[in-house]
Protein backbone atom coordinates (compact mmCIF):
# COMPACT_ATOMS: atom_id res chain seq x y z
CA UNK A 1 0.00 0.00 0.00
CA UNK A 2 0.82 3.21 -0.76
CA UNK A 3 0.13 6.12 1.60
CA UNK A 4 -1.37 9.43 -0.41
CA UNK A 5 -1.51 12.50 1.48
CA UNK A 6 -0.36 14.86 -1.96
CA UNK A 7 -1.01 14.54 -5.34
CA UNK A 8 -0.27 16.24 -9.03
CA UNK A 9 -3.71 16.51 -10.23
CA UNK A 10 -3.33 16.55 -14.26
CA UNK A 11 -6.47 17.87 -15.80
CA UNK A 12 -7.34 18.70 -19.46
CA UNK A 13 -10.78 20.79 -19.62
CA UNK A 14 -10.86 19.38 -23.76
CA UNK A 15 -11.33 15.43 -22.30
CA UNK A 16 -14.64 14.12 -23.03
CA UNK A 17 -15.75 17.73 -25.25
CA UNK A 18 -15.89 19.15 -21.99
CA UNK A 19 -16.54 16.51 -19.33
CA UNK A 20 -12.88 16.57 -18.49
CA UNK A 21 -13.76 20.19 -16.34
CA UNK A 22 -15.89 19.01 -14.52
CA UNK A 23 -14.97 16.52 -13.31
CA UNK A 24 -11.39 18.18 -12.47
CA UNK A 25 -13.16 20.51 -10.50
CA UNK A 26 -15.16 17.94 -8.83
CA UNK A 27 -11.67 15.78 -8.33
CA UNK A 28 -9.84 18.95 -6.90
CA UNK A 29 -12.77 19.44 -4.25
CA UNK A 30 -13.05 16.17 -2.92
CA UNK A 31 -9.47 15.41 -2.89
CA UNK A 32 -8.96 18.65 -0.99
CA UNK A 33 -12.21 17.47 1.44
CA UNK A 34 -10.25 14.50 2.47
CA UNK A 35 -7.15 16.80 3.30
CA UNK A 36 -4.80 15.55 0.68
CA UNK A 37 -2.52 17.92 -0.86
CA UNK A 38 -3.35 19.04 -5.01
CA UNK A 39 -0.73 20.41 -7.12
CA UNK A 40 -2.85 20.91 -9.92
CA UNK A 41 -1.09 20.85 -13.40
CA UNK A 42 -2.63 22.24 -16.50
CA UNK A 43 -0.75 22.79 -19.43
CA UNK A 44 -1.62 24.90 -22.77
CA UNK A 45 -0.60 21.87 -24.84
CA UNK A 46 0.12 17.79 -24.76
CA UNK A 47 3.81 19.13 -24.83
CA UNK A 48 3.56 21.81 -21.81
CA UNK A 49 1.47 18.96 -20.36
CA UNK A 50 4.50 16.27 -20.52
CA UNK A 51 6.88 18.95 -19.56
CA UNK A 52 4.94 19.88 -16.16
CA UNK A 53 4.79 16.85 -15.26
CA UNK A 54 8.66 16.22 -15.74
CA UNK A 55 9.12 19.35 -13.68
CA UNK A 56 6.83 18.66 -10.52
CA UNK A 57 8.56 14.88 -10.49
CA UNK A 58 12.30 15.76 -10.49
CA UNK A 59 11.85 18.84 -7.76
CA UNK A 60 11.87 17.14 -4.51
CA UNK A 61 9.61 20.28 -2.97
CA UNK A 62 6.72 19.32 -5.46
CA UNK A 63 7.29 15.27 -5.99
CA UNK A 64 3.82 13.60 -5.16
CA UNK A 65 2.66 10.40 -3.32
CA UNK A 66 0.88 9.83 -6.74
CA UNK A 67 -0.09 11.97 -10.04
CA UNK A 68 -3.12 11.60 -11.17
CA UNK A 69 -5.04 11.93 -14.22
CA UNK A 70 -8.53 13.55 -14.59
CA UNK A 71 -9.64 13.12 -17.40
CA UNK A 72 -9.39 10.17 -20.49
CA UNK A 73 -6.98 8.31 -22.26
CA UNK A 74 -5.43 10.89 -24.34
CA UNK A 75 -4.38 12.63 -21.45
CA UNK A 76 -3.26 10.03 -19.55
CA UNK A 77 -0.82 9.06 -22.84
CA UNK A 78 0.52 12.60 -22.03
CA UNK A 79 1.08 12.24 -18.08
CA UNK A 80 2.62 8.71 -19.08
CA UNK A 81 5.17 10.35 -20.74
CA UNK A 82 7.14 12.20 -17.90
CA UNK A 83 5.75 9.11 -15.84
CA UNK A 84 7.71 6.32 -16.96
CA UNK A 85 10.22 5.55 -14.42
CA UNK A 86 9.83 7.83 -12.18
CA UNK A 87 8.96 5.30 -9.66
CA UNK A 88 5.33 7.53 -8.72
CA UNK A 89 2.22 5.37 -9.36
CA UNK A 90 -0.23 6.66 -11.63
CA UNK A 91 -4.00 7.31 -10.41
CA UNK A 92 -7.03 7.40 -12.61
CA UNK A 93 -10.50 9.70 -12.39
CA UNK A 94 -11.79 9.03 -15.62
CA UNK A 95 -13.76 12.05 -17.44
CA UNK A 96 -12.80 11.28 -20.97
CA UNK A 97 -14.75 9.60 -24.23
CA UNK A 98 -13.29 6.30 -23.89
CA UNK A 99 -11.76 5.90 -20.65
CA UNK A 100 -10.15 2.12 -21.68
CA UNK A 101 -7.24 2.03 -19.23
CA UNK A 102 -9.55 3.00 -16.32
CA UNK A 103 -12.20 0.35 -17.07
CA UNK A 104 -9.21 -2.32 -17.53
CA UNK A 105 -8.12 -2.07 -14.04
CA UNK A 106 -11.49 -1.32 -12.32
CA UNK A 107 -11.32 2.20 -11.70
CA UNK A 108 -15.17 3.49 -10.94
CA UNK A 109 -16.31 6.18 -13.55
CA UNK A 110 -17.83 7.38 -10.84
CA UNK A 111 -15.65 10.79 -9.44
CA UNK A 112 -15.92 10.13 -6.29
CA UNK A 113 -15.66 6.20 -6.15
CA UNK A 114 -12.53 7.13 -8.09
CA UNK A 115 -10.77 8.98 -6.05
CA UNK A 116 -11.31 6.45 -3.00
CA UNK A 117 -9.14 4.22 -5.25
CA UNK A 118 -6.24 6.80 -5.42
CA UNK A 119 -6.68 6.99 -1.66
CA UNK A 120 -6.60 3.73 -0.52
CA UNK A 121 -3.20 3.25 -2.11
CA UNK A 122 -3.14 -0.25 -3.26
CA UNK A 123 -0.88 -0.45 -6.94
CA UNK A 124 -0.61 -2.43 -9.42
CA UNK A 125 2.56 -3.18 -11.90
CA UNK A 126 1.12 -3.05 -15.45
CA UNK A 127 2.53 -3.07 -19.25
CA UNK A 128 3.14 -0.68 -21.16
CA UNK A 129 4.06 -0.29 -25.19
CA UNK A 130 6.07 1.80 -27.11
CA UNK A 131 5.29 3.31 -30.53
CA UNK A 132 8.50 4.89 -32.48
CA UNK A 133 7.31 5.67 -36.29
CA UNK A 134 10.14 6.64 -39.04
CA UNK A 135 11.97 10.02 -38.02
CA UNK A 136 10.39 10.25 -34.44
CA UNK A 137 13.26 11.17 -32.27
CA UNK A 138 12.03 9.37 -29.27
CA UNK A 139 9.41 6.31 -28.81
CA UNK A 140 5.78 6.90 -27.63
CA UNK A 141 4.70 5.56 -24.43
CA UNK A 142 0.97 3.99 -24.28
CA UNK A 143 -1.32 2.19 -22.03
CA UNK A 144 -4.19 0.76 -24.23
CA UNK A 145 -4.32 0.66 -28.24
CA UNK A 146 -2.28 1.52 -31.29
CA UNK A 147 -4.36 1.72 -33.92
CA UNK A 148 -2.98 2.18 -37.63
CA UNK A 149 -4.64 2.50 -40.98
CA UNK A 150 -8.25 2.50 -41.80
CA UNK A 151 -8.38 2.51 -37.44
CA UNK A 152 -6.32 5.57 -37.01
CA UNK A 153 -7.89 7.23 -39.47
CA UNK A 154 -10.80 7.33 -37.84
CA UNK A 155 -9.66 8.13 -34.19
CA UNK A 156 -7.88 11.30 -35.82
CA UNK A 157 -11.37 12.21 -37.77
CA UNK A 158 -13.56 11.15 -34.30
CA UNK A 159 -11.47 13.38 -32.34
CA UNK A 160 -12.15 16.01 -34.92
CA UNK A 161 -15.80 15.40 -34.37
CA UNK A 162 -18.09 17.87 -32.23
CA UNK A 163 -21.38 15.04 -32.42
CA UNK A 164 -22.12 12.46 -31.12
CA UNK A 165 -21.06 12.71 -27.57
CA UNK A 166 -19.21 9.43 -26.51
CA UNK A 167 -18.61 6.13 -27.99
CA UNK A 168 -20.90 6.75 -31.12
CA UNK A 169 -18.14 9.16 -32.69
CA UNK A 170 -16.06 6.61 -33.33
CA UNK A 171 -19.27 4.84 -35.40
CA UNK A 172 -20.38 8.02 -37.07
CA UNK A 173 -15.97 8.52 -38.11
CA UNK A 174 -15.98 5.11 -39.21
CA UNK A 175 -19.12 5.36 -41.70
CA UNK A 176 -17.31 8.40 -43.07
CA UNK A 177 -14.03 6.80 -43.38
CA UNK A 178 -15.65 4.03 -45.33
CA UNK A 179 -15.64 6.21 -48.64
CA UNK A 180 -11.90 6.42 -49.30
CA UNK A 181 -9.60 3.27 -49.96
CA UNK A 182 -9.55 0.37 -47.65
CA UNK A 183 -6.79 -2.38 -47.95
CA UNK A 184 -3.20 -1.71 -48.07
CA UNK A 185 -0.24 -3.86 -48.34
CA UNK A 186 1.06 -4.74 -44.86
CA UNK A 187 4.25 -6.22 -43.42
CA UNK A 188 4.37 -7.40 -40.29
CA UNK A 189 7.64 -8.33 -38.65
CA UNK A 190 7.33 -10.26 -35.36
CA UNK A 191 9.65 -11.17 -32.30
CA UNK A 192 9.80 -12.61 -28.88
CA UNK A 193 6.10 -14.22 -30.24
CA UNK A 194 5.13 -17.39 -28.64
CA UNK A 195 3.46 -18.74 -31.48
CA UNK A 196 5.79 -17.70 -34.24
CA UNK A 197 9.69 -18.34 -34.90
CA UNK A 198 11.74 -15.19 -34.21
CA UNK A 199 11.43 -12.82 -37.15
CA UNK A 200 8.36 -13.79 -38.79
CA UNK A 201 7.36 -11.52 -41.72
CA UNK A 202 3.37 -11.84 -42.63
CA UNK A 203 2.75 -9.90 -45.82
CA UNK A 204 -1.25 -9.13 -46.19
CA UNK A 205 -3.34 -6.67 -47.76
CA UNK A 206 -4.98 -5.00 -44.62
CA UNK A 207 -7.20 -2.11 -43.78
CA UNK A 208 -5.80 -2.27 -40.50
CA UNK A 209 -3.66 -3.21 -37.83
CA UNK A 210 -4.05 -2.74 -34.11
CA UNK A 211 -1.63 -2.74 -31.72
CA UNK A 212 -3.29 -3.78 -28.17
CA UNK A 213 -1.80 -3.46 -25.15
CA UNK A 214 -5.23 -3.62 -23.57
CA UNK A 215 -8.67 -5.53 -24.67
CA UNK A 216 -10.45 -2.22 -25.85
CA UNK A 217 -10.33 1.17 -27.00
CA UNK A 218 -12.50 3.59 -27.91
CA UNK A 219 -14.88 3.12 -25.38
CA UNK A 220 -15.29 -0.26 -24.85
CA UNK A 221 -14.47 -1.28 -28.56
CA UNK A 222 -12.86 -5.28 -28.04
CA UNK A 223 -10.17 -5.12 -30.88
CA UNK A 224 -7.41 -7.30 -29.10
CA UNK A 225 -10.12 -9.70 -27.06
CA UNK A 226 -7.08 -11.86 -25.86
CA UNK A 227 -5.02 -8.80 -24.68
CA UNK A 228 -3.75 -9.79 -21.30
CA UNK A 229 -2.17 -6.33 -19.59
CA UNK A 230 0.31 -7.56 -17.49
CA UNK A 231 1.85 -10.75 -19.75
CA UNK A 232 5.14 -8.65 -21.55
CA UNK A 233 3.25 -8.82 -24.74
CA UNK A 234 1.55 -7.10 -27.29
CA UNK A 235 -1.33 -8.71 -29.06
CA UNK A 236 -2.53 -7.46 -32.72
CA UNK A 237 -5.41 -7.89 -34.52
CA UNK A 238 -4.98 -7.74 -38.59
CA UNK A 239 -8.19 -7.13 -40.67
CA UNK A 240 -7.53 -8.19 -44.17
CA UNK A 241 -8.53 -7.48 -46.95
CA UNK A 242 -12.52 -7.01 -47.00
CA UNK A 243 -15.72 -5.76 -49.02
CA UNK A 244 -17.04 -2.12 -47.68
CA UNK A 245 -19.97 -3.84 -46.80
CA UNK A 246 -18.67 -6.60 -44.66
CA UNK A 247 -16.78 -4.36 -42.39
CA UNK A 248 -20.01 -2.12 -42.03
CA UNK A 249 -21.35 -5.27 -41.07
CA UNK A 250 -18.64 -5.54 -38.43
CA UNK A 251 -19.00 -1.79 -37.20
CA UNK A 252 -21.91 -2.51 -34.77
CA UNK A 253 -20.04 -5.63 -33.63
CA UNK A 254 -17.20 -4.07 -32.62
CA UNK A 255 -18.75 -0.90 -31.18
CA UNK A 256 -20.78 -2.93 -28.63
CA UNK A 257 -17.53 -4.52 -27.43
CA UNK A 258 -17.92 -7.84 -29.23
CA UNK A 259 -15.52 -9.82 -30.80
CA UNK A 260 -14.48 -9.57 -34.44
CA UNK A 261 -15.66 -12.59 -36.28
CA UNK A 262 -14.77 -12.71 -39.69
CA UNK A 263 -12.17 -14.61 -41.09
CA UNK A 264 -10.10 -11.77 -42.43
CA UNK A 265 -9.17 -10.95 -38.82
CA UNK A 266 -6.65 -12.44 -37.66
CA UNK A 267 -4.60 -12.05 -34.30
CA UNK A 268 -0.68 -12.58 -33.67
CA UNK A 269 1.24 -12.16 -30.19
CA UNK A 270 4.42 -10.76 -29.85
CA UNK A 271 7.42 -8.40 -27.78
CA UNK A 272 8.07 -6.46 -30.27
CA UNK A 273 6.78 -5.84 -33.66
CA UNK A 274 7.79 -3.41 -37.22
CA UNK A 275 4.66 -2.79 -38.96
CA UNK A 276 5.03 -1.04 -42.44
CA UNK A 277 2.39 0.19 -45.10
CA UNK A 278 1.97 2.85 -47.57
CA UNK A 279 0.78 6.61 -45.95
CA UNK A 280 -0.90 4.64 -42.81
CA UNK A 281 -0.86 6.46 -39.53
CA UNK A 282 -0.58 5.41 -36.30
CA UNK A 283 -2.44 6.77 -33.00
CA UNK A 284 -1.76 5.57 -29.81
CA UNK A 285 -4.31 5.88 -27.13
CA UNK A 286 -5.82 7.90 -29.47
CA UNK A 287 -3.16 10.65 -29.74
CA UNK A 288 -1.59 10.86 -32.95
CA UNK A 289 1.48 8.59 -33.10
CA UNK A 290 3.01 9.52 -36.96
CA UNK A 291 3.06 7.48 -39.64
CA UNK A 292 4.33 3.50 -40.61
CA UNK A 293 6.80 2.31 -40.85
CA UNK A 294 6.87 2.01 -37.00
CA UNK A 295 8.33 -0.61 -34.31
CA UNK A 296 6.04 -1.33 -31.48
CA UNK A 297 7.87 -3.29 -27.82
CA UNK A 298 5.77 -4.17 -24.95
CA UNK A 299 7.37 -3.03 -21.40
CA UNK A 300 6.65 -5.58 -18.61
CA UNK A 301 5.76 -3.58 -15.23
CA UNK A 302 6.76 -0.30 -16.86
CA UNK A 303 4.40 1.47 -14.38
CA UNK A 304 1.85 0.91 -10.54
CA UNK A 305 -1.33 2.25 -10.97
CA UNK A 306 -3.69 2.82 -8.11
CA UNK A 307 -6.57 0.23 -8.41
CA UNK A 308 -9.54 -0.71 -6.39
Amino acid sequence: MTKISSIALVTNPLSGHGKGAHVAVAAANLFAQRGVRVLELRGESAADTERLVRETLADPATRPDAVVAAGGDGLTCVVLQGLVGTGVPLGLVPGGTGNDLAREVGVPEDTAAAIDVVLAGKTRGIDLGTVQAEGAATPMWFATVTGTGFDARVTLRANALRWPSGPMRYTVAALLELTGKLAVPYRIELHGSPDHADGTVVEVPAIMVAVGNTRTYGGGMLIAPDAIIDDGLLDLTVVGAMSRLDLLRLLPALSSGKRIDHPAAVQYRAASVTLSAPNAPATADGDPAGFLPATFRAHSNAVRVLVP
